[in-house]
């Protein structure tokens, strides 16, 4: 019996897994490196051409812009690492607030009543489109376009339907509209600077995102579906699960945000939230989510939903047209796209 012997070429062959890796590759490495140059890049920017850009004051508008895009870019952003899209996020977080709206108005119940069936309502249209990306194969961007034009269509009839007009009537006067607008949509002072609730929403979303990620096996479900279906599920891991899970996240935290809408305003608009589809996945390939899935992190969302808010009031502190948002925009993806593609190439090349 013969035994396999090392090659005997002089060189010693090592795992690569256990080569020592620098702490400069390892942050090289990190997908939402390219997001904070970019945000680093963004805040000089404003803090030369603005002035009030640097106040206190200008913290919590800066913070409060980005954490209404960046509940949403979270949820967006893993599902992206899962290879997929959702293009009906922006419009589910108005049917959500209509839900809740309508349901509590038309019947006289208490607001929290309506609150829950809207996340009931929000959670099965997610498992919905999870459901028909997996049964039916055809591309998510088929999917999701198609719920996206439902509900929008039926945001708006169905508001012009029950409420005779295009938006709903107020609920504030109804019982547990404050204890939920504290949940929602309240705010507090510190240091004279007012900051918003969701901000919290945000921070505590990102952490946990990360940590299912990072830590946990469904984690790696993710990144694995990502990279590749086939390949996920022959060493077992639960494909379509894993796809309908990640589209009732992008479900539940579009409550989070239609929540948010309604108890701030008491009333909700039929026709909102058409194009903020758009936003969140710019805020999360902005952040360091590559299109075609596999690869990211819930940070880098929300540093691309910071350079997002960074943006949007920079240019009104600096007294602007606001029409310039879009091309601030614009150029921040394609600029953010180019160098995540440069930095990946240096990290395999270093390899």
């Amino acid at each position: 019996m013969s035994s396999t012997a090392p090659p005997s070429d002089g060189v010693d062959h090592v795992d690569e897994r256990l080569l020592r890796t620098t702490p400069l590759k390892k942050l090289l490495a990190r997908p939402e490196l390219g997001s904070v140059v970019g945000a680093i890049a963004v805040f000089a920017f404003f803090a030369v051409v603005a002035d009030s850009f640097l106040k206190p004051s200008s913290l919590g508008t800066v913070l409060y812009a980005a954490s209404t895009i960046g509940i949403m870019a979270v949820p967006v952003a893993l599902l992206m690492i899962g290879g997929e899209f959702d293009l009906s996020a922006g419009v589910l977080v108005t049917s959500s607030a209509l839900v809740s709206s309508m349901f509590s108005y038309q019947m006289t119940a208490n607001v929290w009543v309506g609150v829950g069936v809207s996340l009931l309502v929000t959670l099965a249209i997610g498992a919905f489109n999870g459901f028909m990306l997996t049964r039916t194969k055809l591309p998510s961007f088929i999917i999701t376009l198609g719920t996206f034009l439902m509900l929008t269509g039926l945001n708006l009839g169905l508001t012009k339907l029950i409420s005779g007009t295009v938006s709903t009537k107020s609920i504030a006067d109804m019982e547990g509209f404050p204890s939920a607008k504290k949940l929602f949509a309240s705010e507090w002072t510190i240091g004279g600077v007012e900051f918003k609730v969701t901000i919290l929403w945000w921070l505590a979303l990102v952490a946990l995102a990360t940590w299912i990620l990072l830590r946990t096996r469904f984690g790696n479900w993710i990144f694995a579906v990502g990279g590749g279906a086939d390949a996920a599920r022959a060493v077992g891991v639960p494909v379509y699960r894993t796809k309908i899970g990640l589209y009732m996240g992008v479900a539940f935290c579009a409550w989070i945000s239609g929540q948010h809408l309604l108890f701030s305003f008491d009333v909700v608009q039929s026709g909102e939230g058409v194009g903020n589809e758009l936003i969140y996945i710019i805020a999360a390939v902005i952040g360091g989510c590559l299109i075609t899935g596999g690869y990211g992190s819930a940070i880098g969302s929300a540093v691309g939903a910071l350079i997002f808010g960074m943006t949007s009031k920079g240019i009104v502190y600096a007294e602007w047209n606001p029409d310039w948002f879009k091309f601030f925009l614009g150029a921040m993806l394609l600029l953010a796209t180019l160098l995540n593609a440069w930095i990946r190439k240096r990290v395999e090349a270093t390899k």
